[in-house]
Formats: structure tokens, sequence, C-alpha cells
């Protein structure tokens, strides 16, 4: 799903810790021209040799790296290429470092060339194996693991590959209750998707793939972005886009309106619905072009624009009938993706279930830690910022009547700006270290919390998982560290240490290079975070003091997990102000009540179950292809499917979502935020007798 004018929602582990250069704006499409690529290359090279932090030479071992990592991301389940190709592309295994260190990029492009021919070769295979009868009673399976299958070393064994991934396809439609022909028909039309959204990719693209397998094979966040990438994420670091406001996605080669964004074009003009099918796409004046079977960012691309202009929809409705919608296309604020909090009161919330003194806990979510750096540079006292945000949430709570406790909801929070973090944790402490950081030469920089005083000083919860990541990181470590409050959620976070820097790929930084057009950027990893104990967050992340039941927290991700990701590092603590609002004592009482609960709710105890099923089942390396078997581990596999519909969501929930959602698991964190608040007063009513 995308939204206009913004082609990828802040999202699971992405949008790391930014020091942006916020002055370069990327508005031009990248040339396929050989010249521009060869220059492009030359300077995406040397910069990543010069300002990586790992400062590690672009030699003969990250050859070989690239040369895999490359033919990995096109082909990971070893369904297009076969042992013939891979064995021709070995002779770039040296030689790719000095390729790149000329500009020359034609093993990627020969790579594709390839695939495409390969992947036409299985799209007419495919075809006629839906085509074919299946018996959905034999007993066989297909190996879904990639890296266990060698290459194929003939047609008839890529042949035998295909004819399971199509019969696994079938069979999985025929248990959602899709009859036969309903389901040859989707899967001949995903096929037909599928060949033509390869065959649409642009030279720019394929050197934005291949750059960014070389970056890759230096550690996975460092990564080259195209000038659409980059305009994408500028959007997602101050919140807004300039479009019709609408989020689309892409169904069966057809554009979708999945929904309506509030206050934007679309909404106020109230003709586009949710479900409508954008078949034709026109600027102010000229013909519609055609978008039918176009992919979604090229009409993503197309609908974009200058706020003030007007563009042109043909939309195709669910009745059939064919309406043109002419809109002004204005700034869109992006409200579901920016900070919210409610106060919720236990009595309401738990009715008479709830024994004891009745709470207010003040709930505040942040979706990720954005800035608009732009706005901030030009010095625009409205410019979108976490801090400010959440400052802005702070006041609302003692407007209202004040709160007990404060829970900062970190899930799903992939990062964001550092500067972000460090103020946000401003309002939470005294002036101190928050986050330390060592350069490329091995100096070790404390960035501080400059601002005396808190906005609060009570009871303060911070809820984190494993795709709470990077800024997230920083915050929770930092109140972990000062004692000032405390961590529940999965056993740790994500485990991202690092931080990138968007630097514009221009030959203003290599004056040898003539030209100054716009070759996007390069988000490279040049320093590491540490934390005020001394510790990394690189790959441990931060652990809980109250760890609660979560299917999330089994699940093969985290830092720990990515090709390449640097190591665990230690440096020495930098002295800070330590609160008692988290001594071994408190933490304790909390844990052991946590658990009678959690023992006692049934729904927690289904948790514990669906854990243990997908803990047994998550190393398998293949599925069954027999009926009554698949059935049955889509049955078991039900809680994990809950689990990505989640994420899902949280990327693309609307701005009515629930800031706080009834659960057991938020019920479980409200019962522990007033258990904590009822200890720090015990303890501090016994500190003054």
């Amino acid at each position: 799903m995308k939204f206009l004018a913004l082609s990828r929602p802040v999202g699971i582990v992405t949008v790391g810790v930014i020091l942006l250069v916020a002055t370069t704006i990327f508005a031009q499409q990248f040339g396929g021209a050989q010249a521009s690529e060869q220059a492009t290359v030359k300077l995406v090279s040397e910069m990543i040799s010069k300002y990586h932090i790992t400062q590690k030479p672009l030699d003969d071992r990250i050859s070989a790296m690239v040369l895999n990592k490359f033919i990995k991301d096109l082909d990971s389940q070893k369904l297009y290429f076969l042992k013939s190709d891979i064995d021709s592309f070995a002779r770039y295994r040296d030689q790719l470092d000095d390729l790149l260190k000329v500009g020359q990029v034609n093993f990627a492009h020969e790579v594709f060339k390839i695939y495409l021919q390969r992947l036409d070769e299985r799209m007419a295979v495919a075809h006629m194996l839906i085509d074919a009868p299946h018996d959905f009673s034999l007993d066989e399976s297909m190996m879904v693991d990639g890296d266990q299958l060698s290459w194929s070393a003939d047609v008839k064994e890529l042949n035998e590959r295909w004819r399971k991934r199509v019969k696994y396809e079938l069979l999985s439609m025929h248990l959602d209750k899709t009859s036969a022909e309903d389901s040859r028909k989707r899967l001949h039309k995903r096929y037909e998707t599928l060949k033509r959204n390869a065959h649409d990719t642009e030279d720019n693209e394929v050197l934005e793939m291949f750059l960014s397998s070389v970056a890759h094979c230096f550690d996975p966040h460092s990564s080259y972005m195209s000038p659409q990438t980059v305009e994408d994420f500028q959007i997602t670091m101050r919140l807004s886009l300039q479009g019709i406001g609408a989020a689309l996605r892409s169904e069966d080669g057809m554009t979708t309106v999945a929904s309506i964004v509030p206050g934007g074009a679309a909404e106020k003009d109230g003709r586009l619905k949710v479900n409508d099918k954008i078949v034709g796409v026109g600027q102010d004046d000229g013909d519609f072009q055609d978008v039918v079977e176009m992919k979604l960012n090229r009409v993503v691309r197309l609908i974009r624009g200058e706020r003030g202009t007007k563009v042109r929809l043909k939309v195709l409705r669910e009745a059939g009938q064919t309406e043109m919608i002419e809109l002004v296309r204005q700034t869109i604020e992006l409200k579901s993706s920016e900070v919210k909090g409610e106060i919720i009161q236990t009595g309401e919330r738990f009715g008479s279930t709830f024994g004891g003194p009745k709470f207010r806990i003040g709930v505040i979510n942040i979706p990720s830690f954005y800035r608009d750096f732009t706005g901030a540079q030009q010095g625009k006292d409205d410019f979108k910022s976490t801090a400010r945000d959440v400052a802005k949430v702070l006041t609302e709570f003692n407007e209202k009547g004040g709160v007990d406790a404060v829970v900062v909801d970190l899930r799903m929070n992939g990062g964001g700006a550092l500067s972000e973090a460090i103020e946000v944790t401003g309002l939470f402490i005294d002036q101190g270290p928050v986050v330390q950081v060592k350069e490329q030469n091995g100096r070790i920089k404390s960035h501080d919390d400059e601002e005396p005083g808190e906005q609060y000083r009570g009871p303060l919860v911070v809820i984190c998982n494993r795709l709470s990541a990077s800024a997230s990181e920083i915050f929770a470590a930092a109140i972990k560290d000062y004692g000032r409050g405390i961590v529940i959620g999965d056993t740790t976070t994500h485990g991202k240490g690092t931080v990138q820097n968007i630097m514009p790929v221009s030959s203003q930084m290599f004056r040898a290079l003539p030209g100054g057009k716009d070759r996007g950027a390069l988000k490279l990893t040049i320093n590491q975070f540490y934390r005020v104990n001394g510790d990394s967050t690189q790959n441990r992340g931060v652990e809980s003091d109250v760890v609660l039941p979560s299917l999330l927290d089994h699940m093969d991700l985290g830092e720990s997990f990515l090709d390449n990701a640097l190591a665990f590092d230690h440096i020495n603590p930098a002295p800070h102000k330590l609160w008692p609002n988290a001594n071994p004592q408190i933490l304790t009482a909390l844990r052991d009540n946590s658990q009678r609960r959690v023992a006692a709710d049934p729904k927690f105890q289904q948790t514990l179950k669906d854990i243990d099923r997908y803990v047994a089942r998550k190393s398998r390396k293949s599925v069954s292809l027999n009926e009554e078997t698949l059935k049955a581990e889509r049955d078991e596999d039900k809680a994990a499917k809950e689990v990505e519909k989640e994420e899902e969501e949280h990327e693309t929930k609307s701005d009515k979502a629930p800031v706080f959602a009834k659960t057991e698991y938020n019920d479980e964190i409200l019962h522990i935020a007033v258990d904590y608040t009822s200890l720090l007063k015990s303890q501090k009513t016994a500190a003054n007798r």
C-alpha cells in the first residue's frame, strides 16, 4: 500500500536514526545515460570506502559478497536461475570491486537481463501448470528455505520446483474456499502481473538495487537511495506530503483506493471512495495516461505534484461505471503517523473487577521519531517534531487534571531523528547525557539533554517490542539507565545501535568528477550508539524489566538475525544521575504480580500455547502439499498470521484508530503501571518516616 507522495510508510526497521542533510531536494528522475550512471557509481563507491564506520576497503572480499548478495536479492528461493547461470556469473567474483571503482555496472544489467529471460521461461511453464490437474491427497512437500536448496542443474529440475510452487498456491486457495476456476484465474493474473512488473523495471531501479547490494555488504542499514526514494523518505520525516490525500494499493494489476486521508483534497471533494479503481491519470491539461497494469510507484508519481496544481483521475467504480474526478493537490498532514495521547481511567476501563484506588494513566503513542528538518532550518514555528508533540500531550494531561503515571508506547517504532530522541528524553530527565556516539576516528562524543528540569516527574513506563529500534532504543535505554522508569514488553528490543547519515551523491564532494546532476543519496552507517551505561544497543538491544508473553518475541526479528550486522561493543559509562525508581525490590514485585495475573488469564495462556506451537514449527524447512496436513499446519499458524496482520495494520492505521486498544496485553500494562505507581508511593512514604 502506498500513500500518494508517500511510497513507503514509516515501518518495521527501515527508518534509522538520521542526521539529515535537509537542504537537498531531489526532484529530477534518475537518468539512464551510461555516462551519468558511471559517474554515480564512482561517487557511491568512493563514498562508501571513505565514510563508512568500518573504514573497510572495496576489495575482492566485498566483490564476492556483492556477487552473492545481488543474485540472492533477485532469486532468494532459487526459482529462476540455473546452475549454469550462476557458474557464468562467477567470473565476476573478484572483479566487481575494480569495476565499481571505474563506474562500470555491466554485471548488474547483464544479470538482470538473464533474470528476465529466465522469468519469462518460468512464467510460460507456470501458466501451463496452473491449468494442469493436481492431486492434493499425495504425501509430498515443498522446500521453503532457499538457503537449503542448491541451484537447479537443469530445466527439468527447475520445472519440478515450479510444479510444487503452483500446486501449493492452488491448494492454499482451495483451503480458503476459493473455487478451482477462480483460483486458476487469480493465479494466472498474479503471474502476468509479476512478469509485467519485472519487465517494467527501469535501468535506474536496477542501479538502485545493485548499489544497495554493495552498501548492504558493509552493514544491513546502509543503502543507495534513488531521487524518488529520497523524496519518499523526506515525507516520512516531516509527516506531510503534497498530493490528493489517499492511500493506494495494487490489486491484480489495478490501482485501488485503500483509504482516504482525513483533511485531504479527496476527503473534502467527497467523490473518491475506498475500493475505487484508478484507471487513468491526467494532468491539468493534456490526455489521460492509462495506468491499468502500471506499477504502483509510477501511478503514485503521476498523481503526486506541487500544491495548487490539478490532477484528473479516471475512476472505475465497484458498480462498473467510470467517472472523471479533478482534484487540486494540497499539503496533507499525516495525522495517523504522529504522536497521540489519551488518559485512561482504570475504574472505567476495568469496572468492578479492578480492586483498590482508581488511577488515571496517561498513554502516549510515538509511532516514530519524526522531524521536519527543512522546516526547522527555515525557522518555521510549527515544523513537525516528535518532542514538540509529546510536550503538547503532557501539557494536555495537566490541563485535564493530571495523571498518576505516564505510559510511553514505542512498539513498532523503527526509529527516526537522533535529535528528537534526545529532546523527548529531556522531557523526563534533568540535564545530562542521553546517548554516547563513537565516531569514525574512535572519538566518543556524548549527546546531552541541555534543557534544565523535566516536564513530567511522575511514574514512567516504556513499552517496547522486537520492532522498537534505533531512536526508540536510545530513549528506552536512557530511561532505564537513569533508573527513571521501567521498560515492559518483549525480552529485548531490535538491537540497532548504529547511526546513518543521508549523503547526497554529488560531484561537489569530489570535484574531480564533472556534472551537477542529482544522483540520489547514500544512506551510510557512520557512527555507533552507546548507552549511558557504556553498553552498545547493537545486536543485544535494551532488555525489558518486565517481560510479557508475545509471539513476536519468538520470531527471528532483530539485528542479530541480519546479514553483516556490526558486533556488540562496550565503552566507559557516562557520569549521570540515578533515580530511585527502578530498584531491584520494585522490579521483583512487579514481575511477581504480573506473572500471577498472566497465569490466571485464559487469553495469555492461549498466547503461551501459540508460542509453543510456533517455536516447534518455525525451524521447518518445508511445507506439506497434502490437503489434510497443510490444513492442520495452517490452523496452527493462525496466531503468527494475526501478528503479521497487526504489523500491516500498524503501518496503515487510520487517524481514528484507538491510541491504546483494549486487549489483554494492554490491560496488563495498565495493571503494571498501577502496581508501579503504588510501589513508588509506598517507597516515598517509607523514606519520609
